[in-house]
């Protein structure tokens, strides 16, 4: 490997002096079997250089390659939780209430092409295990319900128009089905489970991507169910070898939250081993890492592994707070999408942006407007590329340009090298560093003040092997405005006079659970039970729901994860309010979850109650309740 020191010097390189690309040039290029495909096993003799060595070697797949190169992909989150406006669903729900009546997967797909994506992923059953699909091996499915008679398959008809636009589709199966009997006895579980991904794999063409989750739970017997990630994967390869397999899989990872935040340092070649082999808890533990962990794959991890994957980061957040669609709720503003794209597909990850088809069985139109704008945004921005010439460690730019952003990346058929970098601009003032980051990977943006140079170049300061860059550009972009999300007709309740009334321990600081201030918590006594907090609002209103805000900051401990609601007007007599009592996902989406009545109800008190909190701990926290009112 070339030291760093002598690797500097190498890549300085003129523009004029780069008859080719000038990384890839200051070596020969590794014959294909000098390189390791997708996984790399570390004698135990190898040196941290030797060990670092190999893993400058290590490659994607050709279909994890062709995958990365995706940027846009689309999820849509669709099924009976549409109808009952809920996130989870339980597994109760009748087949009746799916009745899509103007369902036209052709408006979504010609929606998501004409906004860029490549790849559209249908939620073809969730948690409560309603198939979108007529399965032979259940009735809880769209072969019961009054859409189409019975005889309407979601999946079939989005498989038509990914056809008629040239779109790639994947599949969601949850693991976890709420619905099925057998589901905690894990042999007939599996088995039903291999036969639904058996007729999904078969009968609807070619599958690019298939996308399960961990979600795990007991069963009706009270046994927790234990899934046969090994078979489900030899299934996959049989029947779909080119699809990738995510999150569960080994060829595509979860970033580690749903937020559309990659890391700043985001490594495909990873330490980490992926969750479908049965040594992933302990090799993980040993080495000290998780899937959210920041440090995936820097030099001081890979000297202490034994091996490495080559498993690249896929950003799920959805367009909504929520997954499923919600009259409540408003899509992201073009500001929070160019701010996800920055941070997703510019930090060497895919987007997997979920937009849910509505109750219609259409895209909504304040979604459909939103995605056009952001297809306008990403064209407009990154469309002139200031930077001249052949790709090189330095460009020309046209003259006197003004640019606030570089787009890099690195040619990963020859793995991913580059481990820290500036960038430089020549302003009047001679050479200037204007950013600096660490890895690149499939595509790298950095943002910084504009500057306006003739000329800009990368110095890497630190790689392990020579790098091979293949793309650096210079752009001029603009972020748009600040917008508002907040639904139109609603309002949270100014709590100045709120007065806790009850609090489950720690009278002295409950108002912290209402003090209109996300950063401040109360966390409740600990000990066995529910954990409540009564509130009077002083005054009566005409209450339509409330938000619970999980305390902020990383350490999310005590968020309430089930929970009962209830109302009064003298602060003695209470009545509970029909509500679905869950957080759905709030573990891993820790946003303000906003809970909307089914009527407005005239209330000057308020009670709340945490059944449980997400990882079972016995006390609660709240960053903040709010009141909202019509």
């Amino acid at each position: 490997m070339v030291p760093v020191k002598s690797l500097k010097k190498l890549l300085m390189v003129s523009v004029a002096a780069a008859s080719v690309l000038p990384f890839a040039g200051c070596r020969k290029t590794a014959p294909a079997e000098e390189y390791y495909v997708k996984t790399v096993v570390f004698p135990d003799s190898a040196t941290a250089d030797e060990k670092l060595e190999m893993a400058s070697r290590l490659v994607p797949s050709a279909k994890q390659l062709e995958w990365q190169k995706l940027e846009l992909t689309a999820f849509l989150h669709f099924g009976v939780n549409t109808f009952t406006d809920r996130e989870w669903g339980d597994g109760s729900e009748s087949p009746e209430i799916f009745n899509p009546v103007d369902l036209d997967a052709d408006q979504w797909v010609k929606t998501l092409s004409e906004a860029g994506f490549k790849l559209v992923i249908l939620t073809a059953k969730h948690h409560d295990g309603f198939c979108l699909w007529p399965t032979a091996t259940t009735e809880h499915s769209v072969a019961s319900s009054p859409w189409k008679d019975g005889k309407g398959d979601v999946v079939a008809e989005l498989r038509e128009a990914c056809d008629k636009y040239g779109m790639k589709l994947g599949v969601y199966l949850s693991p976890w089905d709420r619905n099925a009997a057998c589901y905690g006895d894990s042999p007939a579980y599996n088995d039903m489970f291999v036969a639904q991904l058996t007729e999904l794999l078969t009968n609807y063409g070619r599958i690019d991507e298939v996308w399960f989750d961990g979600a795990c739970g007991e069963g009706p017997n009270g046994k927790k169910q234990e899934y046969d990630w090994t078979r489900f994967k030899n299934v996959i390869q049989e029947l779909q070898p080119d699809a990738v397999v995510a999150i569960m899989g080994d060829d595509v990872r979860w970033v580690g939250n749903e937020k559309g935040m990659g890391r700043e340092t985001e490594w495909s070649a990873t330490a980490l081993t992926p969750g479908i082999y049965p040594e992933s808890g302990a090799s993980n533990r040993e080495l000290g890492i998780y899937g959210k962990a920041a440090d995936l794959g820097s030099r001081e991890l890979v000297a202490k592994a034994s091996r490495l994957y080559w498993w690249p980061s896929e950003v799920d957040v959805s367009i909504r707070p929520g997954w499923f669609y919600h009259d409540t709720e408003q899509p992201k503003s073009l500001r929070q999408l160019a701010e996800i794209y920055l941070s997703s597909v510019g930090r060497n990850s895919v987007l997997l942006l979920n937009i849910p088809p509505d109750r219609r069985g259409l895209i909504a139109d304040a979604d459909v407007a939103r995605l056009k704008e952001f297809r306008q945004w990403i064209d407009a921005n990154f469309s002139n590329n200031l930077a001249e010439g052949k790709i090189a460690t330095s460009m020309a730019l046209k003259p006197s340009s003004e640019f606030n952003a570089v787009v890099l990346g690195e040619d990963l058929s020859k793995g991913q090298h580059v481990e820290e970098f500036t960038v430089d601009a020549l302003t009047g003032n001679g050479w200037q560093t204007v950013a600096e980051g660490t890895t690149i990977g499939q595509k790298r943006i950095l943002t910084f003040p504009a500057v306006v140079a003739d000329s800009v170049r990368i110095d890497v300061k630190s790689s392990r092997g020579v790098p091979n860059i293949s793309t650096f550009g210079a752009y001029s972009i603009a972020l748009p405005a600040e917008g508002n999300i907040d639904l139109p007709g609603y309002s949270e309740v100014d709590p100045a006079e709120w007065k806790a009334v009850e609090a489950t321990g720690d009278m002295k600081n409950v108002a912290k659970a209402f003090d209109g201030d996300d950063n401040s918590y109360w966390r409740s006594a600990s000990g066995a039970g529910e954990k409540t907090v009564s509130v009077d609002m002083q005054r009566t209103y005409p209450v339509t729901g409330f938000v619970y805000v999980p305390r902020g900051g990383d350490d999310k401990s005590g968020t309430v994860f089930h929970y009962r609601f209830e109302v009064s007007q003298n602060g003695s007599d209470w009545t509970e309010v029909s509500l679905p009592g869950e957080f759905s996902n709030i573990m891993h989406n820790p946003i303000p979850y906003k809970v909307y009545f089914p009527a407005p109800v005239n209330a000057r008190y308020f009670r709340f109650t945490a059944t449980d909190e997400i990882d079972g701990r016995d006390y609660i926290t709240i960053g903040d309740l709010r009141i909202i009112s019509q």
